[in-house]
């Protein structure tokens, strides 16, 4: 039983024997029709084609124009020969990112299967073995991002070239995130050359806004102890962190950081012998990142006044005998080198977050807050040492009360109250009504004041 094999044209269906072929207006198709068994039928075929050995007349159907298709690049059956065909056409194309761009958009590779496999010709050279970055039998060539020099100038073409390839190919962004998270996971595998090239990519990556490549690719992966160990993620996010502030302000690297969740967890990029506050700030001190540096105790500082806060809400939820709660805040405030000011502010805040408040009935409010002031009046004596840091406390009581509507009428009261447990002194107040500085509901503040003033200038004038 012989074979022929034709070009047809059509888009009906039209059944030939035992085959199905395509007719219409346009070529769509090579059929094979099958002779034997008295079932011969020719429609129309290419004349020019090896495969006619029929000595018969060739019919064609009436007004049927035969044309020859274009041949589109074969889709490889293996990432060998996907890889191989990428290499070539960087060859083809002396390593032009344009040129390459454009003769991969018009071939039939199969990206879809393949992803991982043009990832790794794009930033290796050519095929990776399997599970490692070492080079695999094939094809390669020297246009790839470990081969270029590791500058920003060198490097950022290829960022661009590959944001060109995923706007086409949305999908690849899967594949480029896969061969990242490997090549996170094996920086010990890279040259030191190599891994500052690769940290200057993504950061150039990050910084052009590569189509949704998340930071959580990029960091996560790097946590791996051996890696933390050898210093290697620290060198590299070094290298990441100074040339991502290049273009970018501290707060873009803070947002990147936040996403990839390590905001809060800087410190597990240093080896165990480095992991320490002080450690870090030797260290990107040292690589000029100052501001970094700054931000991270920051971070601290704000880690420990709200542990502090929440160790103090406790103890007097806990109604802790004062002497403890006294211990406990002043071996916090050592630890956290908290200015005397601030721990002012912190100790009122949580006084008064903790008061029960109930809405519009003021008396129930005074009496609250009232309580509260004479329970914890040791407390306050404590840490109000000083003229300064009574002052401190009278105008955190005036912002609170000019903020709180339902606590606006209770300055005086407070204020009295603060004054009978001694933690007030009476300059204190008499200065703050003659020279305070806050504006915020002070006219109406010193008015409400003004019988208690009154009664501490005659008592001052007896004395």
């Amino acid at each position: 039983m012989a074979e022929q094999a034709y070009e047809v044209t059509g888009d009906g269906w039209l059944t030939v024997g035992d085959e199905t072929v395509t007719t219409g207006d346009e070529v769509v198709g090579t059929a094979v029709v099958i002779y034997g068994s008295g079932r011969e039928t020719l429609l129309s075929f290419d004349p020019f084609s090896s495969w006619f050995m029929s000595s018969k007349e060739r019919p064609t159907l009436g007004g049927t124009r035969i044309k020859t298709r274009k041949r589109n690049i074969a889709a490889p059956l293996d990432p060998a020969t996907f890889a191989d065909a990428v290499v070539q056409i960087y060859l083809d194309n002396a390593g032009d990112l344009e040129l390459i761009a454009k003769s991969i958009e018009s071939s039939d590779l199969n990206f879809s299967r393949y992803g991982d496999t043009f990832f790794e010709v794009v930033f290796t050279g050519g095929r990776t073995q399997p599970g490692t970055t070492k080079p695999d039998e094939g094809e390669r060539h020297t246009y790839s991002i470990i081969d270029c020099e590791p500058k920003r100038e060198a490097i950022l073409p290829s960022v661009i070239y590959i944001q060109k390839i995923l706007r086409r190919r949305p999908f690849l962004i899967k594949n480029l995130e896969n061969v990242t998270r490997r090549f996170m996971q094996s920086l010990e595998l890279f040259e030191e050359n190599e891994r500052k090239k690769l940290a200057i990519f993504t950061a150039l990556a990050f910084s052009q806004k590569l189509s949704g490549l998340p930071p959580e690719t990029v960091f996560q992966p790097l946590l791996k102890d051996n890696l933390v160990g050898k210093g290697l993620v620290l060198s590299f996010i070094t290298d990441f962190f100074k040339e991502y502030l290049i273009d970018n302000s501290l707060d873009d690297l803070i947002a990147i950081l936040k996403r990839g969740k390590m905001e809060d967890n800087l410190l597990e990029f240093f080896p165990s012998a480095k992991r320490s506050p002080e450690g870090f700030s030797e260290h990107f001190t040292k690589e000029g990142l100052i501001p970094l540096v700054e931000y991270n105790e920051k971070k601290i500082y704000e880690v420990k006044v709200k542990d502090m806060k929440s160790a103090l809400t406790t103890q007097i939820a806990e109604e802790t005998e004062v002497s403890e709660v006294i211990e406990n805040v002043k071996q916090r405030v050592k630890d956290a080198k908290l200015p005397d000011t601030e721990a002012v502010r912190i100790l009122w805040d949580v006084l008064m977050d903790a008061v029960q408040w109930s809405g519009k009935n003021q008396q129930q409010n005074a009496n609250s807050a009232l309580r509260q002031v004479k329970t914890w009046a040791e407390l306050l004596n404590t840490f109000c040492t000083s003229g300064k840091l009574e002052l401190e406390l009278m105008y955190k009581v005036q912002m609170q009360c000019y903020e709180d509507a339902k606590l606006m009428k209770l300055f005086p009261e407070i204020v009295r109250s603060l004054y009978d447990q001694d933690v007030l002194a009476e300059d204190t107040i008499l200065f703050w009504v003659r020279k305070g500085t806050n504006p915020k509901g002070r006219q109406t503040f010193v008015k409400s004041l003004e019988p208690f003033v009154k009664w501490l200038e005659e008592a001052e004038e007896e004395e």
